[in-house]
């Protein structure tokens, strides 16, 4: 073995490595409910690169604790504490799937138990003992399959697609997601160009060191969320609304375009953040913060884009907690906001007007079922099926809609996993 490879990431002393007790600190507050994104923020005082690798190994063990779990339990006579259960998934993760030396990491994990005070001084020996017969089961580590959804999901999933299907969805969260910018018109982005017209990066890249982000020529923006503004197709000159609009890469696509754009959030910080990414990108929107539902504009809108409340089912890859830390049980009261956010739209949307629905889950009861309930409570309204670049045919429903899963451009990366519907407000009253 490479001796400078033995030695990477190896701590000094008895100390624990600071970049892996951040981990493992996020790792925990996610155990107690916490999502990734909150849960960074117990991770001390760390530069931002050791911060983003701390995040990232956090992550990448989450896509990956069953596995780890499935691979731990002939090694042990007893489940440990979540703690010590934490740290050993890690280390597996770091090991067997992140090729890191297992000299380092073996070491690494013994000193983070000794760290966590008498019981877990009195665990080091188990964790040193588990990880060394853990470190030469690279075989066994293939032959386990990616971590499989909770029933709740996975049930609809296997039931709409198949279980094929389902398999591939689980293996495109394992491998994560990559990064992908929209970049103004006539303007450049790094990265490989994909065939909806987004510009991927791989994992891991640091946004604000890449070329153009200072002069505002493109934002972060996965290429599925992308596409719910392109199907929108705004044109330059109209009035446009944007509901429930953070993080605002769909709002900065519609003021690209030209239009007149109203940007609309419930949480007025969400909307700061919105207001930073447009004033970097040197494009303007009227930014409102308040209800959706009560929202009634002066003039009404040539086009609505509705990114509803949703499960973010559709966004496993980049938000791996996401499955332990939900049971399922929000979605009714979800879809029924969904149904009321998408009628209040349709009501103050201008007669012949557009409306695209989208949600960023893979559920087809805040899809699918959706726009079907949506078109038996309003006759007339019509579903324009999408056009663009880099679509399926596959991948369009019978309705109409666009079903994006993150299997799909296997070859590519995958994308998240979203609906969107186009509907077409009639002309005058059915």
């Amino acid at each position: 073995m490479d001796k400078r490879r033995q030695g990477r990431h190896r701590p000094r002393g008895d100390r624990p490595d600071e970049v892996r007790q951040a981990a493992l600190a996020m790792l925990q507050a996610v155990g107690e409910g916490a999502t990734l994104d909150e849960a960074v923020t117990v991770a001390g005082p760390l530069p931002p690169a050791g911060r983003a690798r701390a995040r990232r190994l956090a992550a990448e063990t989450l896509r990956r604790a069953d596995r780890a779990d499935a691979l731990l339990a002939p090694l042990m006579s007893r489940r440990p504490r979540p703690d010590i259960r934490w740290l050993l998934r890690l280390a597996v993760v770091e090991m067997l799937a992140l090729d890191e030396a297992p000299h380092g990491v073996v070491y690494a994990g013994v000193a983070l138990a000794r760290s966590m005070g008498r019981k877990g001084q009195e665990a080091a020996g188990m964790v040193n003992a588990v990880l060394r017969r853990a470190s030469g089961m690279a075989g066994e580590w293939r032959d386990l399959s990616p971590q499989h959804l909770p029933a709740w999901l996975r049930n609809p999933v296997s039931a709409t697609w198949g279980g094929d299907v389902a398999l591939a969805i689980e293996a495109a969260h394992e491998r994560g997601a990559p990064i992908d910018l929209t970049v103004k018109p006539g303007r450049e982005a790094p990265g490989a160009a994909l065939p909806g017209g987004s510009f991927r990066q791989p994992q891991g890249a640091q946004v604000s060191a890449l070329p153009g982000y200072e002069a505002g020529d493109w934002w972060v923006q996965d290429a599925a969320a992308a596409m719910a503004a392109r199907i929108l197709n705004p044109q330059p000159g109209e009035v446009v609304a944007d509901l429930c609009a953070a993080p605002g890469g769909k709002t900065l696509q519609l003021a690209a375009a030209g239009c007149r754009v109203t940007a609309l959030d419930i949480s007025a910080a969400r909307l700061e953040r919105v207001g930073e990414n447009l004033t970097r990108c040197g494009l303007r929107a009227q930014m409102v913060a308040g209800d959706a539902l009560e929202w009634r504009p002066e003039t009404a809108p040539d086009a609505i884009l509705l990114d509803a409340p949703c499960s973010a089912t559709g966004t496993i890859r980049r938000h791996p907690e996401l499955p332990l830390i939900r049971d399922g049980s929000g979605i009714p009261a979800l879809v029924e906001l969904q149904a009321n956010l998408l009628d209040h739209a349709l009501d103050v949307l201008k007669p012949g007007g557009r409306l695209v629905y989208a949600t960023c889950s893979l559920l087809p009861a805040e899809g699918e079922d959706q726009l079907a309930a949506a078109l038996s409570r309003h006759p007339g309204l019509v579903v324009e099926a999408p056009d663009l670049p880099g679509i399926d045919a596959e991948w369009i429903t019978p309705q109409g809609g666009l079903r994006l899963r993150p299997d799909h451009w296997p070859d590519l990366g995958g994308m998240d996993g979203f609906f969107i519907a186009r509907l077409r407000k009639p002309a005058s009253p059915a």
